[in-house]
């Protein structure tokens, strides 16, 4: 690994499992100072032991549910208490569900933009003063779900599809203050997350061979595959990059048939 980020102060939202963690632990291992944020508290704590500072301590953490307005508040003054600044922000937060059309209800919908898209906006507005004036990266979390339709999959593209809107915005936005704001679009990545939807199917075996076999590529992603495309949109090399979409899926949707 690289050095780019030493120095350099990293936020990471959702970052106890999956995408999150793989995407912590890389620019804690390219030097940066991370600070790990989810609203499961135990695999948090397991996360922060594996990324330790340079003390031997573990890699400082908060516990938030990022669908609550009230608690990004509490959030922002937890990591200005921890650090002056923040230099990089990584909106990894979200939550997925799989429901039919006719069994979506509003409590669903809402909760899941209140934390795939209300909560990207309000975490960058909250960090967005710890910046210092030289700017530094947000990155965005979103999904090949944004621009590609997918069975019982609504609530989820609406969200993913709205933070790819986010994320242009911002970046015209925030590009004063010398923040540039993208957005990664992950495919099929083993998480998880994955893991709990295949056990839904009748033939999780069956359902895994025929995703794998969707991508060109000839697999499905690996979480660190996510976590190398946001250290390059976050790092220097993407120093004239702002308000773009990577799409990260191995190929997926270039495809024009099954």
């Amino acid at each position: 690994m690289t050095n780019e980020f030493a120095d350099r102060v990293a936020v990471v939202t959702g970052a106890a499992r999956g995408i999150g963690r793989a995407i912590a632990a890389q620019l804690h291992a390219r030097g940066a100072r991370v600070i790990l944020v989810d609203c499961n508290a135990a695999a948090l704590a397991d996360a922060a032991e594996s990324m330790p500072r340079p003390d031997g301590s573990s890699a400082r953490s908060v516990v938030a549910d990022l669908a609550e307005p009230a608690a990004i508040e509490t959030l922002a003054s937890q990591v200005a208490a921890f650090e002056p600044t923040v230099d990089v922000l990584v909106n990894n937060a979200g939550i997925e569900v799989d429901m039919a059309f006719e069994n979506i209800t509003a409590d669903c919908f809402d909760r899941v933009i209140a934390v795939n898209l209300r909560g990207p906006l309000l975490v960058s507005q909250a960090m967005a003063p710890l910046f210092p004036s030289s700017g530094g990266a947000i990155v965005n979390i979103s999904s090949i779900h944004a621009d590609h339709a997918f069975p019982n999959s609504i609530p989820y593209a609406c969200s993913k599809a709205g933070l790819v809107a986010l994320t242009r915005n911002l970046a015209l936005e925030l590009a004063p203050r010398r923040i540039r704001v993208n957005a990664v679009c992950p495919g099929y990545i083993d998480t998880p997350m994955w893991d709990q939807w295949l056990l839904t199917a009748s033939d999780p075996e069956a359902l895994a061979s025929q995703t794998e076999a969707l991508h060109p590529l000839g697999r499905r992603g690996v979480p660190d595959d996510i976590a190398s495309a946001v250290a390059y949109l976050a790092g220097p090399q993407s120093a004239w990059i702002t308000g773009t979409c990577l799409v990260v899926d191995g190929g997926l949707t270039v495809r024009t048939h099954p």
